[in-house]
């Protein structure tokens, strides 16, 4: 649904002025030791904004951050929504190659990383003569690279940036990987943007003052969702870099974190966390999930650990953020439930060559294909630069998910797979041909198969198959797992989250007749002989 021309009042960038009129005073973001309330945080991001306009970056142009959940990526977010810069936020675990082909997909003038994303933007930086700025988070800054500290100055607030920016404007743009493994933009308007996060407060039920843990990646949509929730109700953004359930314990306990918002590998971590009994977790009342279903026996434990007021389970994706909610996951586990409050959703035909049409409805209680109205205020308007992407994906008014459920006898949704081969590990999104990619440039590989086995902990891991090469008379070679992991993880191709965490080798790879790897039936293969993986 495209922003109405009506629309009037502050866009994103207004938001946070807002929250410091109503509660100056307020904490707006927990960085370890740094705290900010609302404003001070304010005149900090607009001398920020003022900053990045005084070295030339104006309305719609696209600012690449590789940054871990730390203060910097929530205060460059905001600037750029003051401005009408497109914040392009990117996984700060990216390789080389990854970051290359984003940041110049994007046309990006800026990019922002830190210590831990500086290998990949150095490397990467060789063959991006078109950014005009490189910005560093944290000390040693790279030789003419901008200290990112240098921008924000020291006092005074210089009032908010002039922007001009309208609803209709791109707020955001998000990464996805695509079905080829090479990643898609994902551009979002700030009604869109507002709309979701309206959502997400109305079906997560947050309220004014709410402190949230936010663990989950800024450059994700749970996290950028989390991060303007908390600026329209005065809310605690509290971060956390690195995942460690010990310290996301003594983080709720210490901050009283009371809203969860988390893929379910996280909650597994904390629940099955020695020692948890010695942490107060009593404040966190409102916990959701999403990225992945949570089992039955997970579920339980959760609710044993924290007796939450609400525990909900959201379905979405980054081109629409919701598809649906359940809350009622207690009483109906494994349920994704009911189309959110700005949705229309149907389940039609399955075609994975896309043509199927948003009238090829399936009988009730079948599996079919989940599709969602682009009249959704939550929607995007298309992928940045791929028709192709978009005629797949969008068809007559309607986004085609890829996704597969079933609807039951009281209109409540349940997942059963996607329609691709998409790998879902730790909420993290792997394609199988990316990483099949790199692994078959090992001389002694034959051939490879990847695909993601159930695992209690990460819903899925990323395992692969592996045919090794015969050489002659020398039978085959001994290529192992160790030679294999090494392989892909000096790879400049391959993120180190996507690496195979298991490798089998086999003597051969099922094929249909036209030589098709079959994937699927090999994933079948593992899982009914009981080789899915144990934590």
């Amino acid at each position: 649904m495209a922003a109405p021309a009506s629309q009037t009042g502050p866009t994103l960038g207004g938001i946070l002025a807002l929250a410091a009129a109503r509660k100056p005073r307020g904490t707006a973001i927990v960085d370890g030791e740094r705290r900010f309330n609302y404003h001070e945080w304010l005149a900090r991001i607009h001398r920020l904004g003022h900053a990045l306009q005084q070295l030339g970056i104006r309305k719609e142009d696209h600012v690449v951050f590789l940054l871990k959940n730390r203060e910097e990526h929530a205060a460059i977010y905001w600037a750029c929504q003051m401005l009408g810069a497109t914040a392009t936020p990117l996984n700060w675990r990216y390789a080389q190659g990854d970051v290359e082909f984003c940041v110049r997909d994007a046309g990006a003038v800026a990019v922002v990383a830190e210590t831990d994303s500086r290998e990949a933007a150095l490397a990467a930086r060789e063959h991006l003569p078109g950014v005009a700025h490189w910005i560093f988070v944290g000390p040693d800054t790279p030789a003419d690279w901008l200290p990112f500290e240098s921008l924000c100055g020291s006092d005074g607030d210089p009032g908010m940036p002039a922007g001009d920016v309208h609803w209709s404007d791109t707020s955001i743009m998000l990464y996805t990987s695509g079905t080829t493994g090479q990643p898609k933009g994902v551009p979002r308007s700030h009604f869109a943007e507002h709309a979701a996060a309206l959502a997400h407060i109305v079906q997560s039920g947050n309220r004014f003052d709410d402190r949230t843990l936010a663990v989950m990646p800024l450059y994700h949509t749970m996290g950028v969702r989390s991060t303007i929730a908390m600026g329209m109700l005065n809310g605690t953004l509290i971060c956390q870099a690195d995942w460690s359930p010990r310290a996301a314990a003594e983080i709720i306990q210490h901050e009283k974190v009371n809203s969860l918002y988390l893929v379910p590998t996280l909650y597994h971590d904390l629940v099955e966390m020695p020692g948890l009994n010695r942490f107060d977790l009593s404040s966190a009342k409102k916990l959701g999930y999403a990225g992945a279903p949570m089992h039955t026996a997970l579920m339980r434990k959760v609710e044993r650990v924290f007796n939450p007021d609400i525990m909900l389970n959201h379905f979405g994706s980054t081109e629409i953020y919701t598809f649906t909610v359940c809350d009622r996951v207690r009483d109906k586990p494994m349920c994704a439930g009911k189309p959110g409050i700005f949705g229309h959703a149907r389940v039609v035909e399955p075609d994975p060559h896309g043509g199927s049409r948003a009238d090829d409805l399936v009988s009730p209680g079948e599996t079919g294909e989940l599709i969602i109205s682009m009249e959704s205020a939550e929607a995007f308007s298309g992928y940045w630069n791929r028709p192709d992407a978009d005629a797949k994906a969008i068809r007559d008014g309607w986004y085609f998910t890829g996704d597969l459920v079933y609807e039951d006898s009281e209109g409540d949704y349940f997942t059963v797979g996607r329609m691709d081969d998409m790998i879902i590990s730790g909420g993290e999104n792997i394609y199988p041909l990316e990483v099949e990619a790199v692994i078959s440039k090992h001389p002694q590989v034959e051939g490879v198969c990847v695909v993601g086995l159930p695992d209690p902990r990460m819903g899925q891991a990323v395992t692969a198959f592996i045919v090794r090469r015969v050489d002659g008379a020398q039978g085959a070679a001994a290529v192992t797992e160790e030679e294999l992991d090494r392989f892909c993880n000096a790879s400049p191709h391959l993120a180190g989250f996507k690496r195979p965490r298991r490798y089998q080798f086999v003597d051969q790879i099922p094929k249909g007749p036209t030589g098709k790897v079959l994937r699927r039936k090999l994933l079948e293969q593992q899982i009914i002989e009981g080789r899915a993986l144990r934590s």
